[in-house]
């Protein structure tokens, strides 16, 4: 089946605290935002698409010119399902698979992809969510699972009860969908919240209200699904990169 990525790359990253993009930053020397082009190439994505806002051209230019990245601007950025949106044209005529990456999150590995792929085929989803099994689930959004095991829904930490916030097992926020699938729901998403955002995850409900099928696959690695919020934990993860690369 064939394969795309959309990888979230237009925030600032305040905390950063510089004014460049975050997704620029470097990681053992390659910026954060190339390793997860380069990881979308290992599964072998036909096309990617490179989500650019704040500073545009200094993301740009750090990418390599390549027939199969493409970009589009989401400005003003109104949440991850508007992030989808601005890529509506470049994947309505795609027939496959498409990946929900993000450009600050470098250590992803194309296995932990593969694996999504797999049950994602096997289950005939229209969405798969990598979930991970946190000790500390902190201000992450839940998954709430039927009582046979299937997934529910996903509950924002904000939203969640004082019994769902004892749930342990997140959304890291990374998806494979079908395509057809992520272009028809992400045309039913409403801001109708608090921020006036569009939320990716809400696909999820209007998917599973139209009978459709949404899997999910534990992450082995939770660092896997570490981002970069500052320049600490830029370091933190070049160490954790090294042990990766020796294991």
């Amino acid at each position: 089946m064939r394969k795309a990525a959309i990888i979230l790359a237009a925030g600032k990253g305040t905390r950063m605290r510089s004014d460049l993009p975050k997704v620029v930053f470097e990681i053992d020397g390659v910026p954060m935002v190339n390793r997860v082009i380069n990881t979308a190439k290992e599964i072998e994505s036909e096309r990617i698409i490179v989500v650019i806002g704040y500073k545009k051209e200094a993301v740009k230019a750090v990418i390599p010119k390549d027939d199969s990245i493409r970009f589009a601007v989401q400005d003003p950025q109104n949440g991850t399902g508007h992030a989808i949106m601005v890529c509506r044209d470049q994947i309505e005529d795609f027939e496959g698979l498409i990946f929900i990456l993000y450009g600050d999150v470098p250590l992803l590995t194309s296995a932990t992809l593969l694996k999504m792929y797999e049950v994602h085929r096997q289950e005939h989803s229209a969405c798969t969510v990598l979930t991970a099994i946190m000790d500390d689930p902190l201000q992450y959004g839940r998954i709430l699972r039927y009582k046979k095991g299937d997934f529910n829904k996903i509950v924002e930490h904000k939203d969640a009860t004082d019994d769902e916030r004892k749930v342990k097992e997140i959304n890291t926020g990374i998806y494979c969908y079908n395509s057809q699938d992520l272009v028809w729901s992400i045309s039913q998403l409403k801001n109708d919240n608090s921020q006036g955002e569009y939320y990716l995850t809400d696909t999820l409900e209007i998917l599973k209200n139209q009978g459709k099928h949404v899997s999910t696959v534990i992450l082995d690695d939770n660092v896997e699904a570490s981002g970069v919020n500052s320049p600490e934990q830029l370091k933190e993860l070049e160490k954790e990169l090294k042990i990766m690369e020796q294991k």
